[in-house]
């Protein structure tokens, strides 16, 4: 008589490959893209003049829409040469004590909003960051304020940053400029209204999602491991009955 062959059984190499796969995948899954803020110039150049700034923010609350965008402007520029270009359909700009803010009508849930002011002049520097806090609709506060210093990765809620190239030959500053303003410590970043967020109310440009999901990434990886060394052991055990 022929002796049956056990049916096959998948290689444990190839279940764990499987496992793992699986947990980053859910891993990525529980923890979303987070939105950022970006900016761009008509002339990234130190010491540039009546320089358009176009900002953009990204929607990260698909409940509420954006209702204002509140901006540090770095040491350098002063409020008062700041002048709004574009913006949504009724927004106004206010000036604040170290920046300003631009704000109005809510935007559509998970609609992005982009808008432009026209800057005097560029200080002479290297980059600029620009700390910015994002309003919704309902009060949820997003701040995108952290600056990573030379050599550090970026921070999990990075300020909008704008590199510069050398300035032209012969720029030098305006005379006719403000007076610039120091900027608030990070601490002291509020809204316009003179209002600290409460807590809340306030996602800090991220939420607790990312922690949670490298928790489940980590114990489904810690079962995939377990299932792995069980089935090995199955697979040595059946191969010494045969």
């Amino acid at each position: 008589m022929k002796a049956h062959r056990l049916p096959s059984r998948p290689r444990p190499r190839r279940i764990g490959v499987l496992a793992v796969a699986a947990s980053a995948l859910v891993l990525a899954a529980a923890a979303p893209a987070l939105a950022h803020t970006e900016v761009s110039a008509s002339d990234p150049r130190a010491l540039a003049k009546n320089v358009t700034l176009t900002f953009e923010s990204e929607a990260e609350d698909e409940g509420a829409g954006f209702t204002e965008i509140r901006t540090v402007l770095p040491k350098g520029i002063d409020p008062g040469d700041v002048k709004l270009k574009q913006a949504p359909k009724g927004w106004k700009l206010k000036a604040t004590d170290d920046g300003y803010s631009v704000g109005g009508p809510a935007l559509k849930p998970g609609e992005n909003v982009e808008h432009s002011v026209a800057v005097r002049q560029l200080p002479n520097a290297t980059s600029l960051a620009f700390k910015t806090v994002d309003t919704y609709e309902g009060g949820k506060v997003s701040r995108w304020i952290e600056v990573a210093r030379d050599g550090e990765p970026e921070p999990e809620n990075p300020a909008p940053l704008l590199k510069l190239k050398a300035a032209a030959v012969g720029a030098a500053p305006d005379a006719s400029a403000s007076p610039s303003a120091s900027p608030k410590p990070e601490r002291e970043v509020t809204r316009s209204d003179g209002k600290e967020p409460s807590k809340a109310a306030t996602s800090d440009g991220g939420s607790a999602w990312p922690a949670v999901g490298i928790i489940i990434g980590v114990c489904l990886f810690a079962l995939a491991g377990g299932f792995v060394l069980f089935q090995q052991r199955r697979a040595s055990g059946g191969s010494d009955t045969e």
